[in-house]
């Protein structure tokens, strides 16, 4: 019997990478999934992948106006949520001297103001034993030159996930967070570096990893499975590590 029959789920930022290796997981496990994604394009992409049951949603995370549409569209078609990932995320990396308030802005909003009202949002539709879990990252407990803001949403977010896991366990929601390190996503790709510095950067990363490589965003969306399932239901605002034990040095 599959882990997440007739269960229904929203997973935010799905349109590629570990959201989408996340939203694959939960199909395989028997939930019905809607994906968001910030571009019609790359969700057209991950709707060949998903098939002709996946929602997909062009929803942009850190508009507020956007997640009240998302949660009204997510009601009208499937009444009620079991599972809420919130995956979606930003990262504008630059010095200190180089961020400006737009960049600044933005990244806050996308990383952590979206996340907290797509949760208060989502109350209404969330059903009693409901699992809500967040995308954090290890750059929440390591030092990041270049990602200052972005490390400090990420951990702002381990800290709403405690405090929020509080508010919502009477509720009988259960939220958590997963930690993903390192992983073979298209983000570097987005940063517009040049291929050469790009591909010296990942080596670095490799030879620094003790695991000795990048995840896979299937090894990240096994643990999100595992915390939108029943096989966590006496975990509540924890955070699951999955890094090769990188955040260990």
């Amino acid at each position: 019997m599959t882990r997440l029959s007739n269960k229904t789920a929203l997973v935010t930022g799905g349109s590629s990478g570990i959201g989408l290796a996340i939203a694959r997981q939960f199909q395989n496990e028997g939930a019905r999934v809607a994906v968001t994604g910030r571009s019609a394009e790359s969700l057209k992409v991950a709707g060949e992948m998903l098939g002709e049951t996946a929602l997909l949603i062009t929803s942009d995370a850190g508009s507020l106006p956007a997640i009240d549409n998302l949660m009204a569209h997510i009601g009208e078609a499937f009444g009620g949520l079991d599972i809420l990932v919130l995956n979606a995320g930003i990262a504008l990396p630059a010095p200190l001297e180089a961020t400006d308030e737009s960049s600044f802005d933005q990244t806050v909003n996308t990383n952590l103001k979206g996340v907290f009202f797509t949760i208060q949002k989502a109350l209404p539709l969330l059903r009693p034993g409901a699992s809500i879990i967040v995308t954090t990252s290890i750059t929440n407990r390591l030092g990041s030159p270049n990602f200052s803001v972005y490390a400090a949403c990420k951990a702002g977010l381990r800290s709403l996930v405690s405090s929020l896991a509080l508010e919502l366990i009477p509720r009988k929601i259960r939220l958590n967070a997963v930690s993903p390190g390192p992983t073979a996503t298209p983000m570097f790709e987005r940063f517009g570096l040049p291929a050469e510095v790009s591909q010296a950067i990942k080596a670095q990363i490799q030879a620094k990893s003790p695991i000795g490589r990048f995840g896979e965003p299937n090894e990240i969306a096994k643990a999100v499975l595992f915390l939108a399932s029943d096989d966590s239901s006496y975990i509540v605002g924890e955070e699951i590590v999955v890094d090769g034990g990188i955040s260990l040095l």
